[in-house]
């Protein structure tokens, strides 16, 4: 089985990243605004999203202990 220890921020920040990635692609499906106010909005969080989730994805991955 494998461990991963994280620190409290750390998990914060994976939540948050997972969120912000979770609301883009809600606006891109919503229809609460404009078209092009929801495609923009929507492209932001989710590229946002991705971007911050891949190094803290590679760090977390870091500290997979075997156990």
């Amino acid at each position: 089985m494998k461990t991963v220890t994280l620190t409290f921020p750390e998990l914060l920040l994976l939540v948050g990243t997972r969120a912000l990635l979770g609301a883009g692609i809600a606006l891109l499906v919503s229809k609460h605004l404009s078209d092009p106010q929801r495609e923009a909005a929507g492209l932001v969080l989710t590229a946002v999203g991705i971007l911050t989730t891949i190094p803290l994805a590679c760090e977390v991955l870091g500290k997979t202990e075997r156990g």
